[in-house]
C-alpha cells in the first residue's frame, strides 16, 4: 500500500455549530469552502475534553484524559503514550510540526521528527489547579472577562505573531518538501492559535463582518441562579462579578471572533496554495481542540459540555473519499485510528486500551452506534466531570451535581433538562448504566487530586534556585542553511530548486 502524504491543519477554540456542513454561508472563509467541497463534513464531531492540554493530547493519542492523565493545563503529556505521530513515524513518516501542541513536560516532541516553531503557552505545571482549594482563582492565567470588554481590532498581538509565525514556517517546509531530499511520505501538522481569545482581529478582517446578522447570541444571557451549577462555577471561575458586559461587548467579541476566522482562512489558503503549486499530494484534515461558547446563555470560552464549547468541526478530504455530510457522533479520539488507517499501519499492539475508532467505515457511508464521550477535570470543576453523546442524547454527571440529559433532536440550545422527564426515562437509564460501565468517578477524582498535589510541590521545587526550562528551543543550524563552504553552489542551486530544470 503506498502510504500517503497526511497535511493537518489544526485551528484553537473553534466552535463546531458554525460549521453544520463546512464553513456557515456567512462566514467569509473561501479557501475552508472550498476545502469542504472537497471533504467528508463531520457535523457533530466533539471534544474529548473542552480545554486546551488535555483535548490535544487526547486528539493526538486517541485517549481520554483520565487514560492520558492530562487533566488540565498544566498536566505531563508521558511520553511514553503513542500518539499519531509516533505510529506514523515508526512506519517510515517524516513527521513535523508548525505551531501549538501544549506538550507540558520535558519531552516537548512526542513522535514529532522536528519542531518549526516554540509553543505559545508555557511547558510546565504552573497552571496547576487545586481542588483541595474549591472555589479560589489563580488570577495570572485564569480566563477572566477582560478578553470580552476588550474586544476590538489590532495589527498586531502575541497571537498574530505566533500564528503568522507558524503559516510562514509551514510554507517553508512545504516548499522543503517538495524538494524531494527525503523519499519518505511526510506528515505535517499545522496548529494555529486562532480563533482563541482574547477577541482582537486585524482590520481587514473586522471589516468583513461589519453587517454581519449573528453579532448576538441566540440565546441571551440568563441570570446566574438559573444556571446550573458547573456554569455557575465557570462564571465565578471567570471573575463575571468584577466586569459589566454590554451588548456592545458581546457584538465586538463575536465579531473579532469571525473575523479570525476569515484570518485563519487566508493562512490556510497559503499553506494549500503551496501545496498545489509544489505539485504535492496529501490526506487533508482540518479540526479544532474545541469550542468557544460565544456569550450563549453568557457563557465564554470553553470548560463545559454544551455544544458551543464542545462540538467541533471536521473535515477529511483524502484519495478515495467521495465528499458527503456524516451527521453521526464521533470525536477528534478518532483521529489518530483514522490517520493510521489511512496510512495502512495496524493499532493491534495498543488496541485494547485505545478509546478513538477510525471515521473511514463513516466516511465511506457506513454506521456507528457506540457513544462519544467526553471528561473534564481542570479550571473551573471541583469534581471531574463526564459526558455521553449518543445520536439523539447528551449525557452528563459529576457526582457533585445532578444528572443531565438533553435531547438535542428537539433541543439543539439544550434549554431543557429532561433527567426528571419520565418520557425519557428508558433512555436516561440505558445512558447511565453506560457511564456506570465506564467510569468510576471517585477513583478518576482521586487520581487528579493526587496528580494536581505532586505537581504543586514540583512546581514550587522547581521554581527555586537555578530554573531550567521545558518549553520548546527550536534548532536552527546556520552552517547548514542557504550557502556556506562545505558545499558545492552548483549542487546547492540545483538541489534547493522546484521544478528543477524548468
Amino acid at each position: 500500500m503506498t502510504k500517503p502524504n497526511i497535511l493537518i491543519l489544526m485551528v484553537d477554540q473553534l466552535n463546531g455549530t458554525l460549521f453544520p456542513d463546512g464553513p456557515a454561508d456567512w462566514l467569509h472563509a473561501p479557501n475552508l469552502k472550498r476545502l469542504a467541497a472537497r471533504s467528508v463534513r463531520f457535523e457533530n464531531c466533539y471534544t474529548a475534553s473542552p480545554l486546551c492540554a488535555p483535548g490535544r493530547a487526547a486528539f493526538m493519542s486517541g485517549q481520554l484524559p483520565s487514560v492520558t492523565g492530562v487533566y488540565d493545563n498544566a498536566a505531563e503529556f508521558p511520553s511514553d503514550l503513542p500518539t499519531y505521530a509516533h505510529h506514523l513515524r515508526r512506519a517510515g513518516y517524516q513527521t513535523a510540526l508548525s505551531g501549538k501542541m501544549h506538550f507540558v513536560g520535558p519531552d516537548q516532541l512526542h513522535g514529532f521528527e522536528e519542531r518549526l516553531t516554540t509553543d505559545i503557552y508555557p511547558a510546565d505545571f504552573g497552571w496547576t489547579p487545586d481542588y483541595r482549594k474549591p472555589g479560589e482563582r489563580i488570577d495570572w492565567w485564569y480566563h477572566n472577562m477582560g478578553s470580552v470588554t476588550g474586544a476590538g481590532v489590532a495589527e498586531i498581538t502575541n497571537q498574530m505573531e505566533y500564528d503568522d509565525e507558524v503559516a510562514y514556517e509551514a510554507v517553508r517546509k512545504l516548499y522543503d518538501l517538495s524538494r524531494g531530499h527525503d523519499d519518505r511520505p511526510w506528515c505535517l501538522t499545522v496548529s494555529f492559535t486562532h480563533p482563541h481569545d482574547p477577541y482582537v482581529a486585524r482590520k481587514t478582517y473586522w471589516d468583513l463582518y461589519e453587517d454581519c446578522e449573528h453579532l448576538q447570541p441566540e440565546v441571551p444571557a440568563m441570570a446566574y441562579e438559573d444556571h446550573d451549577p458547573h456554569a455557575k462555577r465557570i462564571f465565578d471561575a471567570n471573575d463575571w462579578r468584577n466586569f459589566d458586559i454590554t451588548e456592545e461587548d458581546i457584538a465586538k467579541s463575536r465579531r473579532a471572533y469571525f473575523a479570525n476566522i476569515s484570518y485563519l482562512d487566508d493562512k490556510i489558503g497559503e499553506i494549500l496554495d503551496t501545496l498545489d503549486r509544489t505539485r504535492q499530494e496529501a490526506v487533508i484534515l482540518f479540526c479544532s481542540d474545541h469550542g468557544d461558547m460565544l456569550g450563549e446563555r453568557g457563557l465564554w470560552f470553553k470548560m463545559c459540555f454544551y455544544e458551543g464549547s464542545a462540538r467541533v468541526p471536521m473535515m477529511l478530504a483524502a484519495p478515495g473519499l467521495d465528499p458527503r455530510h456524516v451527521t453521526t457522533p464521533v470525536s477528534n479520539i478518532d483521529v489518530c485510528p483514522t490517520l493510521c488507517d489511512l496510512a495502512g499501519i495496524s493499532m493491534d499492539d495498543i488496541a485494547p486500551w485505545t478509546a478513538g475508532e477510525s471515521v473511514l467505515p463513516l466516511a465511506r457511508g457506513g454506521d456507528r452506534t457506540s457513544p462519544v464521550a467526553m471528561e473534564y477535570a481542570a479550571e473551573a470543576s471541583q469534581a471531574p466531570l463526564i459526558s455521553l453523546r449518543t445520536k439523539r442524547y447528551k449525557f452528563n454527571r459529576c457526582a457533585l451535581d445532578p444528572d443531565q440529559l438533553f435531547d438535542l433532536d428537539a433541543d439543539p440550545h439544550e434549554l431543557t433538562d429532561l433527567a426528571n422527564d419520565l418520557a425519557h426515562a428508558d433512555a436516561l437509564e440505558e445512558l447511565r448504566a453506560m457511564a456506570d460501565a465506564r467510569w468510576d468517578l471517585d477513583r478518576f477524582d482521586a487520581e487528579v487530586r493526587r496528580s494536581q498535589a505532586r505537581r504543586w510541590i514540583v512546581y514550587e521545587a522547581l521554581r527555586n534556585g537555578s530554573y531550567y526550562p521545558w518549553d520548546y528551543q527550536p534548532l536552527k543550524k546556520a552552517s547548514e542553511q542557504f550557502m556556506r563552504n562545505h558545499m558545492d553552489l552548483n549542487v546547492v542551486e540545483e538541489n534547493q530548486r522546484f521544478p528543477r530544470g524548468e
